[in-house]
């Protein structure tokens, strides 16, 4: 039994049903994908979620595994180059793939030796990824052995830098306040402070610059279609608009059932949860948000509950008439002060000068002849009724996102910043739609919209994330909030985790 149509969960059931076992996937909401969602209105079409791929060859092996080729089912674009980034002074640079094409940008562009100094970060990026891809992305851990960084070696470790943020390892190897903003941007992708988050997380720069940005034609909402038909193929059942209440167990302990909420009981030997983790054990301050709790474990709830939730995001949707010339696939405004903004967004609070991603794919799927749509994001408070700290912790606070005006008060001062950093679309504007934490928090079931489930904001935060294999015996997670961590490929490769935890069937 899988719990969500996430990818998390539809590649867990993919493998679980290639492996023999008989699968069905409950999923509440009447599509699949989870976060990787899709809007379309008017002939403009939004990925909703993720608009960038890295680490194809993870989905390689989970398409080889189950079945057939990846490229038999979709068609990847890599991008070159992977980002545009602006900055408050006018400075622009193009983030090449070639490593040796973007040096030679950085040196162009910022002077000051900044083109070596991104190369010895990179080595160091490089080090940190291979002493963690084996032992920590690609395999189960026990939160005390990886804390301890017990399987790694005296040099790994060094790598690593355990109790080290990643703002002062850029600080130790670049000289350019710019550069160090772009690496800060990386604690973002786990919706984490790069003050606090640990400079492992450098590990993210290889990954991206090793294996490129790819762009899936038609939006990466063709992914997780792709996965479940997989999943069909291989014989899961998945089924829509069926809401799971919670996981039953036998006086022993052990998972024997879900019950959905029109009372039905399914049997199951095994479930895996591809939900967030803070509904799946249930926050303390959140018993009652985002469905409650599906099992009832305090060890769990506790592991949860010390966690500072990730930043969520608040996302507009536009429909623009015309073309921007020398627009990218994605585009990174920043701001003057980008401590500011994560000041705001860790107290619960709006950022008034946030930086500001755009993803305008060139793809005919996404907009008519002569119009773009753009995927514009910032880094945004979880929502919360009322602002609360989670678990005693008075950093981790949230924002009423449901009070009246207050996501098109935003949306407008969006607007209004790109205006000022050169975006200046409101004269094209044929509409806009706003989805806001509280919208995420609904739609996906992640409290407060916390894309990533738990921050990695802490020395050790992002290695203690609940494992795959839940204390709860018959009981096994997948998804961004659970380990390895937030991100497709990650999400992917915790499936294959879990598989590999169950066994054949």
């Amino acid at each position: 039994m899988v719990i969500g149509a996430g990818v998390g969960g539809l590649a867990a059931a993919a493998r679980l049903a290639a492996a023999g076992h008989e699968v069905t996937v409950c999923e509440q909401s009447s599509r699949i994908g989870g976060k990787l969602g899709w809007y379309e209105r008017d002939g403009y079409g939004f990925d909703t979620g993720p608009s960038l791929l890295t680490m194809p060859a993870v989905f390689e092996d989970l398409f080889a595994a189950t079945g057939g080729p990846l490229r038999a089912e979709l068609d990847l674009r890599r991008l070159d180059p992977i980002a545009s980034y602006r900055f408050a002074d006018g400075t622009t640079l193009a983030a090449h793939a070639d490593d040796g094409a973007f040096a030679a940008e950085l040196d162009e562009r910022l002077g000051g030796g900044a083109g070596g100094d991104w190369r010895r970060l990179a080595d160091r990026a490089a080090r940190v990824f291979d002493a963690a891809e084996g032992p920590f992305l690609s395999s189960p851990v026990r939160a005390a052995g990886l804390a301890r960084l017990a399987w790694a070696s005296p040099g790994d470790v060094a790598a690593v830098a355990p109790g080290r943020s990643l703002r002062g390892l850029g600080r130790g190897y670049l000289r350019d306040p710019r550069l160090r903003m772009v690496l800060d941007r990386y604690a973002t992708y786990s919706g984490s402070d790069p003050r606090r988050a640990p400079a492992a997380l450098v590990s993210v720069v290889h990954a991206e610059r090793r294996f490129g940005g790819w762009y899936v034609e038609g939006g990466l909402r063709r992914l997780g279609e792709a996965i479940a038909r997989r999943a069909e193929e291989r014989g899961a059942r998945i089924l829509l608009d069926t809401r799971v209440l919670t996981v039953t167990r036998t006086p022993g302990g052990r998972v024997d059932a879900v019950r959905l909420a029109d009372g039905l009981l399914l049997p199951a030997d095994v479930v895996v949860a591809n939900v967030d983790a803070a509904s799946l054990y249930g926050r303390p301050e959140n018993a009652r948000r985002a469905g409650g709790r599906l099992v009832d474990d305090r060890a769990g709830r506790r592991r949860v509950g010390r966690a500072t939730p990730s930043m969520s995001g608040f996302v507009l949707l536009l429909a623009l008439t015309g073309a921007t010339p020398g627009l990218g696939h994605h585009t990174v405004t920043f701001p003057a002060d980008y401590d500011g903004e994560f000041d705001a967004v860790f107290a619960g609070r709006l950022a008034a000068d946030p930086a500001v991603y755009i993803a305008a794919p060139a793809d005919p799927a996404c907009a008519p002849p002569g119009g773009e749509a753009w995927f514009v994001l910032v880094n945004a408070a979880p929502h919360a009724p009322a602002p609360v700290a989670a678990a005693g912790r008075p950093d981790a606070r949230g924002l009423d996102w449901d009070e009246p005006g207050l996501a098109d008060h935003y949306a407008q001062h969006v607007l209004d910043i790109l205006a000022a950093r050169g975006f200046d679309v409101r004269s094209r504007l044929r509409w806009y739609e706003t989805i806001t934490p509280a919208d995420l928090e609904r739609r996906t079931g992640s409290v407060g919209g916390s894309i990533y489930g738990g921050s990695s904001n802490g020395a050790r935060a992002a290695f203690l994330r609940p494992p795959n294999a839940a204390r709860v015996p018959g009981l096994f997670l997948v998804g961004g909030s659970t380990h390895p961590g937030g991100g497709l490929p990650l999400v992917v490769l915790s499936a294959g985790i879990v598989a590999g935890l169950v066994g054949p069937a």
